[in-house]
This record gives C-alpha cells, sequence and structure tokens, in this order.
C-alpha cells in the first residue's frame, strides 16, 4: 500500500516527540526530579499544582520520601518546585504524545489511510509504550520506600523500553516510506558487509546503552572523574579484590564502589569495542561504488548511513569524555543530556543502516 505522505509525518511527528522526550528523561534523572511526584495519576494528574494549598501538599508528600530526609532536607519551595517542574514535563509530555498519536489514528483510520500491516504495527507500538510508561513509575516507586534514588537496574530497563518503542516506530517510519520488499537480490557476502557485522554492532552497543543507564542511576562518573584512566590505575583494584565479587555488591550497589567501578569499567571501555566496530563498519560501507550505485537508484542509502554513523560514533565518544572529566561532585546536566541523545542518534542511525540493507538485499542479508 503507499500512504499517504500526512501519515509518513504524523509518524515523523510522533518519533521526534519520543526523542524529546528521552532528552527530557534524561534531565530529570540528572536534575534528580524523578522522584518529586510520589502519584501517579494518569488523568488528574495532568494540570500541576495551581495554588500554594496544592503546592504544600505535593511538597509534604515529597517529605515523606527517603531522598527528601536523606538528601534534600531543609530544600526551599522554590527548589522544590524546580525538581518538580522536570518530572512534571516528562509525564505531561508522555500525554502529549497519547494525544498526538490517538486523534490522528482514529481519523486515518475512518478515512482508510491505514492498512491492516500498520494497523498492527501500530498496535504493538502502543503496547510497547504502555510497558515503557508502566515500568516508568515501578523504576520511581523503587525509590519512594527505602532508597532516595530509583533503583538503577530498573532505570536502565526502563530506558531499554524507551529505546525499543523509538526502534519499533523508525523501522515502521522506514518501511512506509521506502517499502517492505526489496528492490534488488543477488547478495554477494565476499564483496559487501555481512548481517553478522551488523547484528554484533547493535548488540554491543544495546548493551552499551544498558551500562549507560546504569552509570545515569549510580551517578558513577562522579566517583571517577578522570580519563584515560580510573584515578590513575586501567582496571580498579576494588575488582581484584575476589571478596568484592558477591552477590550483595551487585544487589546494594549504593554501599560500596565495587559494582560503580565495575560498570564504569565495562562502560568506557566498551565504548572503545563499539566504536572501532562502528568505524570498521563505516569503511566496509563506503568502500563499494557497486553498492553505492544501488543505494542511490533505490533512494535509500546505506553509504550516507555510513558517514552519520562515523560522525556520531566519534561525537559520542568526545561527549562521553568530556561528560566523564566535567563530573567533578555532580554530572553536568547539559554534557549529561547530549552524551545520552547522541546514543540515541547512533541507534537510529544503525538501525537505518541494517533497514537499507535488508531493503537491497532482502532475506538473503535477514539470513
Amino acid at each position: 500500500m503507499k500512504y499517504k505522505k500526512i501519515v509518513y509525518y504524523w509518524l515523523i511527528s510522533g518519533l521526534v516527540m519520543l526523542f524529546f522526550q528521552v532528552m527530557i528523561g534524561g534531565i530529570t534523572r540528572l536534575t534528580e526530579s524523578g522522584l518529586s511526584i510520589t502519584k501517579w495519576e494518569v488523568v488528574s494528574g495532568t494540570l500541576p499544582p495551581l495554588n500554594e494549598n496544592a503546592w504544600e501538599e505535593a511538597f509534604e508528600l515529597y517529605k515523606q520520601t527517603p531522598q527528601y530526609k536523606e538528601v534534600n532536607e531543609g530544600i526551599s519551595m522554590e527548589d522544590f518546585k524546580f525538581i518538580y517542574f522536570w518530572e512534571y514535563i516528562h509525564r505531561l509530555w508522555a500525554r502529549l504524545m497519547g494525544f498526538v498519536f490517538i486523534i490522528p489514528f482514529f481519523i486515518f483510520y475512518f478515512k482508510g489511510f491505514l492498512d491492516k500491516w500498520l494497523v498492527r504495527r501500530l498496535a504493538v507500538l502502543v503496547g510497547l509504550a504502555a510497558l515503557a510508561a508502566a515500568f516508568g513509575w515501578i523504576m520511581v516507586a523503587s525509590g519512594l520506600i527505602d532508597r532516595p534514588w530509583v533503583n538503577a537496574y530498573k532505570l536502565s530497563v526502563h530506558l531499554l523500553l524507551a529505546f525499543s518503542v523509538i526502534a519499533h516506530l523508525w523501522w515502521t517510519i522506514l518501511s512506509v516510506r521506502f517499502g517492505n520488499s526489496p528492490s534488488f537480490s543477488n547478495y554477494n557476502t565476499n564483496t559487501y558487509l555481512k548481517p553478522v557485522f551488523l547484528y554484533s554492532f547493535v548488540s554491543v552497543l544495546v548493551f552499551q546503552i544498558f551500562l549507560g543507564g546504569m552509570m545515569s542511576g549510580m551517578k558513577v562518573a562522579v566517583i571517577y572523574p578522570t580519563w584515560p584512566d580510573m584515578h590513575g590505575t586501567f582496571l580498579p583494584d576494588v575488582l581484584l579484590d575476589g571478596d568484592s565479587w558477591k552477590v550483595e555488591n551487585f544487589i546494594f550497589y549504593d554501599t560500596n564502589t565495587f559494582l560503580p567501578a565495575l560498570i564504569h569499567f565495562l562502560h568506557r571501555n566498551t565504548a572503545y569495542i563499539v566504536l572501532a566496530s562502528g568505524l570498521f563498519i563505516v569503511y566496509r560501507l563506503i568502500k563499494t561504488e557497486s553498492i553505492r550505485k544501488r543505494d542511490y537508484q533505490n533512494n535509500i542509502s546505506g553509504y550516507s548511513g555510513a558517514i552519520f554513523l562515523g560522525s556520531s560514533l566519534l561525537i559520542q565518544m568526545l561527549l562521553g569524555i568530556l561528560t566523564v572529566l566535567y563530573s567533578i561532585g555532580k554530572v553536568p546536566v547539559i554534557l549529561g543530556v547530549m552524551h545520552q541523545s547522541v546514543a540515541l542518534i547512533v541507534f537510529i542511525i544503525t538501525l537505518y543502516i541494517i533497514f537499507a540493507q535488508t531493503k537491497l538485499f532482502g532475506k538473503e542479508f535477514l539470513s
């Protein structure tokens, strides 16, 4: 089915809103705003406190949380309003995305602009979005009882769910724009990039994104704000201590330095693997002139995607280093959010390249 341009632009608007939602989520996390709203009210929570009494009530609820008692005790109402603002915007933006999706969906459906394939894709999208939202509250709830912050594991899962929503929508957009069927065949793995390279790369990339969520949730950059070493060593001494490798240290990570050291070590060294393997993919994608011709004939270019991938990977590495170096006392919000945002861009470009190769070579590429 050839879709109307308005359907394509509608889906693109959803992707843009999702991108900003991830950015807002990053700001919410880095400003420690995520626990400022202690209730999950899907309908009534649409409006913020509208008078001083309502603000006082919200503030009193926050004062009952471990975060206030252990971290923010004595903050002013103005400080509370600041952290409340970012969590409120994060939730409000999610609600706006729902309206941007639901209203046009019914209009397009009854006008016959959507076929069964696209309706099924969008149904899965709704399910993934609902799962991400529900897990978001589970994540917040983990910081309202015993700990003064959200659980880093749950934060990372929430982040991966958000990325999965974006991945599903982005693949749907590309299919709407370029179609599902391949335009070429005769795939030759001897002259072009083997699928295993892209699949391995995206797998390592997802693992790196998970580690990034753990880094953010545990504020690990503050503990080791040095590069290329970690306080003068490649491998922190705590990781060489056999007694530190116990289950309790993985669960109660905020009571020791073992897991923060491990996560930081893995994140920065996995980054080198991502950069090296990503640049290898870029090299293989741009070296074959015949493939570039195929790209342009098909109006979708893995070659162009490779140029953007290489550039984004280098920018991402630079932002990661700067974020670590400037995490003196606290993680710099701007650098941290930019680092996360470019990670999402790298992820999106990688999916584009995989789609482009699938479009060019079809099932032969997927096998």
